[in-house]
C-alpha cells in the first residue's frame, strides 16, 4: 500500500464535470444536478485503511450538512480488477454500512479522478455554490490507530463556507492509500 498526500489544487479551481453511475441506485448522477449548491466531492475506497478509518464519521458529517444545503458525492476510481473490494457491489455495501444518504459513484475509466487530480483515498474537495474550489485536504489530523475521527478540518471549512467567510488557512493535504490506477493509466501528475 503506497501512502500519499493529496495535491493541493489551487483554490478557486472550477469543479470538473462528471456523469457516473451511483452504485446504490444504478442511476447516472452528474455534477449539473448540484447546480447552485455547495458540493463536497470525496474520492473514497472500501479497502484502504485510511478511508475505512474516517468513513463512518465522514458519512455522518455529509448527511448532517445535507440538511444545510451542502451536496456530497463519494467517488471510487480504483482498479476493480486488481482491487475487487472496490467493485461497485462492494462499494454499495460500504454505503449501507456507514448510512450514506448521498450518491456513491463509480469512476470505471478513472477519467474523473484524473480531472480532479485526485491522488489518494480519502481525497476531499469542497466547492462553493458556484462550484469553485473552497477547501481541499484532510478530514482531520487523525490516522488509522491514532485517534478517533472528528472531522474538525472539514467541519471548520463547511462552517466558514456557509457563513460566507474566506477559505480557512492553513489547509493541510489529505493522506491515504494511492488511487489504484489501471496498469498504464497512471496520470502524468501521479509521478
Amino acid at each position: 500500500m503506497a501512502v500519499l498526500e493529496s495535491q493541493m489544487v489551487p483554490l478557486g479551481t472550477p469543479a470538473p464535470n462528471f456523469k457516473l453511475t451511483d452504485v446504490t441506485k444504478g442511476t447516472l448522477v452528474s455534477k449539473k444536478e448540484f447546480s447552485n449548491a455547495p458540493l463536497l466531492v470525496v474520492f473514497m475506497s472500501n479497502h484502504c485503511p485510511y478511508a475505512r478509518h474516517v468513513e463512518a464519521k465522514l458519512a455522518e458529517v455529509a448527511n448532517a450538512y445535507a440538511g444545510r444545503g451542502v451536496a456530497t458525492v463519494w467517488i471510487s476510481s480504483n482498479d476493480v480488477e486488481n482491487y475487487p473490494a472496490d467493485a461497485p457491489e462492494e462499494l454499495a455495501g460500504q454505503a449501507r454500512r456507514v448510512g450514506a444518504d448521498f450518491p456513491y459513484l463509480h469512476d470505471a475509466d478513472q477519467e474523473v479522478a484524473k480531472a480532479y487530480k485526485a491522488m489518494c483515498t480519502p481525497d476531499l474537495y469542497l466547492f462553493d455554490a458556484g462550484h469553485k474550489l473552497y477547501y481541499r485536504g484532510r478530514f482531520d489530523a487523525t490516522r488509522p490507530e491514532k485517534g478517533e475521527p472528528t472531522g474538525e478540518d472539514l467541519i471548520g471549512a463547511l462552517e466558514a463556507l456557509l457563513a460566507g467567510e474566506p477559505p480557512p488557512e492553513p489547509q493541510w493535504p489529505s493522506m491515504g492509500c494511492n488511487i489504484k490506477w489501471k496498469p498504464g493509466n497512471e496520470p502524468d501528475y501521479f509521478g
